[in-house]
């Protein structure tokens, strides 16, 4: 079954962005290359219940088991040794990676309070477009009684977009809501 995200795409979003950027080759045309997700757990060393809670959080947010990320070197000013359980991280591609999106532009961000939009500016330089989001309660499919703390969490979208212009309309055109610039 294809994502309607992903029909979207390539029934509307294509043949606007090819018109638009005069684009001569299909391959072209920016597309979503992967979605990272990123969860700090700097306590993970010594509760490891917060680790496997988190765990437990972005499988059920993704449908996907993250992966435990380890200090590559120590650093004493925040007591990490190299090999400590510092973060979770998963990477979604094809079918998740579009269900996800979807549910995060359509359920999750308008769940947000005071909900303004998302700053159009936190762009890379090449399309790529990093959120941060404050708590993981904004996700339906997090109880909220089976949480032991609020964490926050990254969201990576990384496309193949070459220029911000390109990867930010990409998003617009994907549903990403954007604040409006006044």
């Amino acid at each position: 079954m294809v994502p309607r995200l992903r029909e979207r795409y390539d029934k509307e979003i294509l043949p606007q962005l090819t018109q638009e950027f005069h684009y001569t080759n299909p391959l072209q045309v920016p597309r979503l290359h992967k979605i990272v997700l990123n969860v700090g757990v700097g306590e993970g060393n010594q509760n490891q219940k917060a680790l496997d809670a988190t765990v437990n959080d972005l499988a059920t947010i993704t449908g996907q088991h993250p992966v435990v990320t380890k200090a590559r070197r120590s650093i004493a000013a925040f007591k990490v040794r190299e090999g400590y359980s510092v973060g979770v991280m998963v990477t979604l591609r094809s079918i998740r990676m579009y269900e996800f999106l979807d549910r995060l532009v359509n359920v999750a961000l308008p769940r947000t309070r005071d909900f303004q939009g998302i700053s159009p500016n936190a762009f890379d330089g090449r399309g790529n477009y990093t959120l941060g989001l404050r708590d993981q309660l904004i996700f339906p499919e997090i109880d909220y009684d089976k949480i032991d703390k609020l964490r926050g969490m990254e969201v990576c979208i990384v496309t193949t977009a070459r220029t911000d212009n390109e990867g930010r309309r990409l998003l617009q055109l994907l549903g990403m809501p954007f604040k409006r610039s006044s």
